[in-house]
């Protein structure tokens, strides 16, 4: 069994537990926004905003915000650790997998520092 420091936790289970509830929580994000656009035909703009500035919908796309890093974290973790191998890549594989996990860790603290900027900045 392999662990590693830069996986999301030290079980597999319990990746797998985040992964799938994490997807959940998008599809149906995805699904409350589908659903208003489809109840609201020709929103304008003080609509969508008054629905997505509402304290509910803000806690709502946090979670859908923090969901969709840990989605991606553990999918794109998984990805590197199972296809950039010595096998597949030669002698300089963990090199590379530090820098595209490294560069992976930087762009999701980015993205989910700028979300909360952005849901909770007015």
């Amino acid at each position: 069994m392999r662990n590693s420091a830069t996986s999301f936790s030290r079980s597999g289970l319990s990746d797998w537990v985040v992964q799938r509830v994490s997807a959940y929580i998008l599809a149906v994000y995805f699904v409350v926004i589908v659903g208003f656009l489809l109840c609201n035909r020709g929103v304008g703009y003080a609509e969508w905003h008054a629905f997505m500035t509402c304290t509910a919908m803000r806690i709502f796309s946090l979670l859908a915000l923090l969901a969709l890093a840990a989605h991606a974290w553990i999918g794109l973790w998984t990805i590197f650790t199972d296809y950039v191998t010595e096998r597949q890549m030669g002698p300089k594989a963990s090199v590379i997998r530090l820098v595209l996990q490294t560069g992976m860790a930087i762009f999701i603290f980015v993205y989910v520092v700028w979300g909360i900027q952005i849901l909770w900045g007015n």
